[in-house]
Order: structure tokens, then sequence, then C-alpha cells
């Protein structure tokens, strides 16, 4: 079994990962999984034999290398305001977002092994993010100038509890962005498209090597 402590999850993490570069993002490094590192050998069986929940942390995903692309590239957006990122996962969007200049990230993930991810990747990029593994949405957005969230319409019943979590951040008068790339469950209705990208990713990860990914604001 892993040793569940902060210290005892970022040894894994560097056990079972090399830092790498993001394809979209190649200012930015990540410890991240791939062919020849041994987290990405384990199988579903084998994680839980270990106590390792899906290691989404280890993989840089197609929305959010898009969103973290769009913010390097709008530094306004970020620059000097309060950031959450949302489910981040290995901290791609919260990097993305200190390195443009915002005045704080907190990065929100429920997988407590994100914290150990995220704690190393931004040393990796020379940055300082927040994090908490507080479930966000039972609860209406902390205060916040802007929200991003990349990825988040896996499933139905998320994609709607997360939407109308991003509309209350929303109607409290932040900034809503989101990376997805066409995910089933990405309600387009009510959003406005301000940028799409072709982000190259894995087949491994997704169902193309290259993916069509948008970045969306709640108008």
């Amino acid at each position: 079994m892993i040793d569940q402590s902060l210290e005892g999850r970022r040894a894994f993490i560097l056990e079972n990962t090399a830092l790498q570069a993001p394809p979209h993002t190649p200012e930015l490094v990540l410890r991240l999984a791939d062919e020849v590192t041994p987290l990405w050998k384990l199988t579903e069986e084998a994680l839980a034999e270990i106590g390792l929940p899906p290691p989404f942390w280890a993989f840089a995903w197609a929305g959010g290398q898009a969103l973290a692309r769009y913010v390097l590239d709008h530094p306004e957006v970020v620059a000097g305001k309060r950031v959450i990122d949302f489910a981040s996962g290995s901290g791609l969007v919260a990097i993305a977002a200190m390195k443009a200049g915002a005045a704080g990230v907190l990065a929100a993930d429920i997988d407590v092994f994100c914290e150990a991810a995220i704690s190393l990747n931004a040393e990796a990029n020379g940055v300082v993010a927040g994090f908490t593994d507080v479930n966000l949405l039972d609860a209406p957005p902390p205060p916040a100038e802007v929200i991003l969230a990349g990825d988040i319409c896996y499933e139905r019943p998320m994609a709607q509890a997360v939407m109308a979590w991003l509309a209350q951040g929303r109607a409290a008068g932040a900034t809503v962005l989101i990376g997805d790339p066409g995910r089933t469950y990405f309600p387009k209705d009510g959003l406005v498209k301000l940028a799409e990208y072709q982000v190259p990713t894995t087949r491994e990860l997704e169902d193309m090597a290259v993916k069509r990914t948008s970045v969306w604001t709640l108008p």
C-alpha cells in the first residue's frame, strides 16, 4: 500500500512519473505518466490493490491543455485576480494562471493525491498555488474573480452539478472559463466560445491523437 502521508504521496509520484512538457503548453512542465513510466502500466485492479484512486492527475487532459493555453495567451483574464481552478488534477491550469500573473490560485480537487501532484508541479514551474480537497460543490463558490474548469463533463450528473455551480459563481460576478473537447454531456447552450484549438493527446486517453478542444465562457 502507498504511504498516504503528503510526503508519501509525493514520493510515489516522483517514482512513477516523469517531468515533461504537455504538447499544447510547452513552456510548462508536469510530472506525468507515459509509456515509459511505471504508473502507465498499472491496471485498475493493480491501482486498487495499492490504494490509488484513478490517477487523473498523472495526465494532461485536452480540456485543461486548451484552457491553460488560453490563459497563457490572454494573461489579462487572470492577472492580479483571485482564481479558483476547479477539478484541478495535475494543476496545469492553476500553474498557467499563476504564470500569467494571478494574485493567487486555489486549486480544488477531491482526490488528495492532487495535493502532492500540484505541489510538485508548481515547484517545477517556480510558482505556488493553494490547494483544497473540500468538495466545493457542497456550497456556493468561494470568493474569486475568475473560476477555471477543464474536463468536467464526463458524466451527466456531474456535468449538471458543476454547470449549476459555475452559474452561481458567474451570478456572483466571477468570470467563468471552461475547457472542453466536446464531451458528450457538455452543454453548449448559453455559453460563448472564446477559442478553439487542435490539442495533441494520445489514444490511450482519448479517441483520437488530436482533439478539437474549445474554451467557453458563461456570459
